[in-house]
């Protein structure tokens, strides 16, 4: 140390002690430093709430606009490049995995599934961090279905065959194109005519029909082990194809989407998925996405077969991916075979059912598959969000005008219902979540073309999710709704969630609340009658009904007042998730779809009438911007900042 009065400057050597440390302290600096250059490399258009807020004045800044670095300098942050903003603002940066069992992997929720959909909602309205997602547990275990395997389980006798082949004609073969019918009924009755059971191809085949008979017949099972009827056929069948064939035939294919379908009834949705996958690659290796020549394949049934077979594949494929949110397995540009076409003759009709019926679901997969992969995937498109929203709903219009007059006007045809709640959802949430904004937006904020824009949207969810839940009652009332059925208890479930949002945004439809209600009740039902799916989808809305109870709780016993607050912002609010760019719609009144307004017999179309639509869809798609949810960082300012990502 230098003296206090000494005029001297002191200079010191320059020291460069080693100093000993653990090579593990190395290897944890140079982690974290990758882990920030990663961080830095990533997008800053949609931030991870837990890892990217930063603090401007006191506001949290969780979304930052393209334009928008220079809110913090001193963040050394790349420029995204143009197309990394559109993504869907509900998306987070990251995947959602779940850990569950710590001897598996963690579970992947996909985005597009109504449980996450469900949980999202529920995190809404506790505004709690501690709100998780509810794992899938009541479905039928390996164990379960190992313990009900019967090397020995015989073939039903030939009348009660005969009856289970025509309840799977009745209630599938209608809708998908799984076998030729005449052919089959003919291996049927010549298999017990000479009493040969022992080709394990075909007996793989029919004990696939006969469990799908049995479920969509009984009202219950004998079994104590598993009570979904037809399992021991499934089981039996399932154990057959443990090695898949290097040359298939198309029975093998047949029985693999058999199998798939049926793996819903016991809520094994993974099952499915790997199944009609395998059914897809095999149906790939014999050029099923192709043409085939007339000379290489000369009976025009066999070619048809062939195609329709290709199209049910496709139709699973799309069909299995909006109730989960996987993935599409194979792009429409690599698919070159014909739409299924009339068979010439008076055969037709033998082996197979209406082509327009299956036209015109082929054409609603595919749409589906459009929303799947524009919605709900964090790839990079040109478009803004509202733009792709516009553009499949522009899609689905077209589809429905398409239709042939039988099928527009029949209840049982494709419905796009589904598919228009699929898409458009995201926006009715976004629109829950502004409105319960502890800090709701100023009325100089909002602007009537964006508030009236995602009016019509919500309304078009809104409108599809009435419709389906009346179609879904109409059969319960009437006692023909299958018991076990996965796709109505999914459908149900779906409308529910979305009738729940309605009646706590909109005043008008305050009444929704009992169409949710309904389903609780018919969801309950299913579910006391051993249907593992309708558990499943019941213990969620149960959750949800908590969630709302608390903020009953919340507001002194009166639930109005909630309501009434909700419903007194949620105009004002809609707006905000939108920039100033948004295509102008005209000065309509934003108005929504009281349900007593619904008709009775609601045709195919119906979610697009009103001028509000007709004006949304004919907007030019480059007066969109995209749908900013950087606009409404005092919906993240509440504790729930994982509400995406985790």
């Amino acid at each position: 140390m230098p003296e206090a009065d000494c005029p001297t400057e002191c200079h010191y050597v320059s020291r460069d002690r080693q100093v000993k440390v653990h090579e593990s302290y190395l290897e944890e600096l140079a982690a974290e430093n990758q882990r920030l250059r990663d961080q830095l490399s990533q997008s800053p258009r949609f931030l991870t709430p837990r890892e990217h807020q930063v603090h401007d004045e006191g506001v949290e800044v969780l979304f930052a606009l393209p334009g928008d670095c220079n809110l913090r300098p001193s963040l050394d942050v790349p420029e995204p490049d143009a197309d990394t903003h559109v993504r869907n603002p509900m998306l987070g940066e990251r995947a959602w995995f779940l850990p569950y069992d710590p001897s598996l992997p963690p579970i992947h929720v996909c985005e597009a599934a109504c449980t996450a959909f469900a949980t999202r909602l529920r995190k809404v309205l506790t505004k709690s961090e501690t709100t998780s997602h509810m794992p899938r547990t009541q479905y039928t275990t390996e164990a379960t279905l190992m313990k009900i395997r019967d090397p020995a389980i015989e073939w039903p006798s030939l009348p009660q065959a005969r009856l289970l082949i025509q309840i799977v004609f009745s209630q599938v073969t209608r809708v998908y194109h799984l076998v030729l019918r005449k052919s089959t009924i003919d291996q049927l009755e010549d298999a017990y005519r000479k009493g040969n059971f022992d080709d394990p191809v075909m007996t793989c085949k029919f004990f696939a029909l006969f469990a799908l008979g049995e479920v969509y017949s009984a009202r219950s099972t004998p079994s104590l082990d598993c009570n979904v009827p037809g399992a021991a056929y499934y089981v039996s069948a399932i154990t057959m194809i443990p090695i898949l064939p290097e040359r298939p035939s198309l029975a093998h294919i047949e029985t693999l989407l058999l199998l798939s379908l049926y793996s819903f009834f016991l809520n094994r949705r993974h099952s499915a998925f790997l199944l009609v996958g395998s059914a897809m690659r095999l149906g790939l290796t014999v050029g099923l996405n192709h043409n085939i020549p007339e000379s290489k394949c000369p009976d025009p049934v066999e070619r048809e077969h062939r195609t329709r077979l290709w199209w049910a594949i496709y139709v699973f494929d799309r069909m299995y991916g909006s109730k989960v949110g996987w993935p599409i397995q194979i792009s429409d540009a690599d698919i070159y075979v014909e739409m299924p076409s009339k068979v010439p003759g008076d055969i037709h009709d033998d082996h197979t059912s209406d082509t327009e019926y299956l036209v015109a679901s082929i054409g609603l997969a595919k749409i589906t598959g459009q929303v799947i992969d524009h919605v709900y995937s964090r790839k990079k498109f040109p478009e803004s969000f509202l733009q792709r929203e516009q553009k499949l709903l522009i899609s689905l219009k077209e589809w429905c005008g398409a239709l042939p007059p039988q099928i527009r006007l029949n209840r049982d045809g494709p419905v796009p219902k589904n598919c228009i709640m699929l898409a458009s959802r995201p926006i009715l949430l976004h629109t829950l979540i502004q409105a319960t904004s502890p800090n709701p937006f100023e009325e100089g904020s909002s602007q009537p073309n964006i508030r009236q824009t995602l009016r019509t949207l919500s309304d078009a969810c809104i409108h599809a999710a009435r419709h389906t839940h009346s179609l879904i009652l109409e059969e319960w009332t009437n006692g023909s709704l299958p018991i076990f059925g996965y796709f109505y208890a999914h459908y149900l479930f779906s409308s529910a969630l979305i009738m729940v949002i309605s009646s706590l945004v909109y005043p008008e439809n305050t009444n929704d609340f009992a169409l949710f209600e309904a389903a609780f009740e018919i969801l309950r039902g299913m579910s006391s009658h051993g249907n593992l799916a309708a558990t499943e989808f019941y213990d969620n809305l149960e959750c949800v009904k908590q969630c709302l109870d608390s903020m009953k709780g919340a507001d002194g016993g009166h639930p109005q007042s909630d309501i009434s607050r909700i419903s007194g912002s949620s105009h004002d609010s809609l707006a905000v998730i939108a920039p100033n760019q948004l295509g102008l719609l005209g000065n309509t009144t934003v108005s929504g779809i009281p349900e007593a307004t619904a008709p009775a017999n609601p045709s195919n179309d119906m979610a697009f009438l009103g001028e509000s639509m007709e004006e949304f869809l004919a907007q030019p798609g480059l007066d969109f911007d995209l749908l900013d949810p950087s606009l409404t960082d005092g919906v993240y300012s509440w504790p729930n900042l994982s509400l995406w990502t985790t």
